[in-house]
């Protein structure tokens, strides 16, 4: 099936256009089309299908299961949870918000906060068709532990102390709320108040969905395969290998800086993972950019200005500079080496 965008992109660059298959402009827009294409059709198909399974899922439930479980099983829920929910930063933010009223631990929000932009449902079926099982488990581990790290060190510094007022009274308010009355882990039953959905109103809250997700992350997807369309065809063949190869212990961190000035979130920053791999840019190197990108970049803490006071926007920030940094290392270490 994949193989027909391939013959599309053939189709109309090189039959219609009539376009070189050996000049740099007609690479480049062959990458272009085929993997636009490919995208916007996983997109619509696989976000309709993970909406109408998630048709069910209530949010405001979620928040209050987690506010009763121990620190460290919330870490890994929050993380998951911000695994299969398709936010952005800013989506992210009235989430959080909702956490904080809860009383759940800050730790456990962060780490909820921290993996949401990093993974998603969608980002993860496309790298998975674009890259194969190994690179996306990777991909899919590290946001995971990123997210509980982070999440557990926060709640050892005692974070709540720096969120803004709005959400520091919400946090102070609901952890009062949920020490005054029965743990929620022990009178919680999975949808005991929500009525079954109908396959009608399932199929609704799935278009709506895939239209709402779609409209907010198509430019990106545009933006990110038009610059992986830009290093696929104008960036001369092993100039990226020949510089960054070899893994060197600079060539990290340097990734990592060069991330923060640009903002794509998860889906759109795979066509760009996936060139920069075919240029033969190491994995970790690879990752540590693309995260880099997409959770430590400026527009994403002008968002969280919203509800986190400078200092623990400067930790935040620190705290992914030096995770990033740490698995680009890990992972080329593992990667080049083997």
């Amino acid at each position: 099936m994949l193989a027909w965008f391939t013959q599309l992109a053939d189709l109309l660059v090189y039959d219609l256009l009539g376009l070189s298959s050996q000049s740099a402009a007609g690479q480049a827009l062959h990458f272009f089309v085929e993997d636009t294409s490919k995208i916007f059709a996983l997109l619509l198909v696989m976000i309709y299908l993970i909406g109408w399974l998630r048709a069910a899922l209530n949010v405001e439930r979620v928040r209050d299961y987690l506010a009763g479980k121990p620190k460290l099983l919330g870490y890994g829920l929050g993380a998951g949870f911000g695994a299969i929910t398709p936010f952005c930063s800013c989506s992210s933010i009235p989430v959080f918000l909702g956490f904080t009223t809860a009383g759940i631990p800050v730790g456990i929000t962060m780490a909820f906060l921290l993996t949401s932009p990093l993974i998603n449902e969608v980002a993860i079926l496309l790298l998975f068709s674009l890259l194969g099982a190994k690179i996306t488990l990777l991909y899919a581990l590290t946001g995971i532990t990123i997210g509980m790290l982070g999440g557990a060190l926060l709640d050892l510094l005692h974070a709540e102390r720096w969120l803004q007022p709005l959400a520091a009274n919400a946090y102070r308010h609901g952890a009062t709320q949920t020490q005054a009355k029965t743990s929620v882990s022990d009178t919680y039953t999975p949808n005991e108040s929500t009525p079954g959905m109908s396959w009608r109103q399932r199929h609704q809250f799935a278009k709506e969905e895939t239209l709402t997700i779609f409209g907010r992350v198509w430019k990106w997807v545009i933006i990110g395969v038009g610059i992986g369309a830009a290093l696929h065809g104008f960036v001369p063949a092993g100039y990226l290998e020949a510089n960054l190869g070899d893994g060197q212990w600079w060539s990290v961190p340097i990734a990592v800086l060069m991330g923060i000035p640009l903002y794509a979130n998860a889906t759109g920053v795979i066509p760009v993972l996936e060139s920069l791999l075919i240029q033969g840019v190491p994995l970790g190197t690879t990752l540590a950019f693309c995260m880099s990108t997409v959770a430590a970049s400026f527009p994403e803490f002008v968002m969280l200005k919203q509800v986190m006071q400078w200092r623990l926007l400067a930790l935040l920030f620190a705290l992914l500079l030096v995770a990033f940094t740490l698995m680009g290392w890990v992972l080329n270490l593992v990667t080049i080496s083997g």
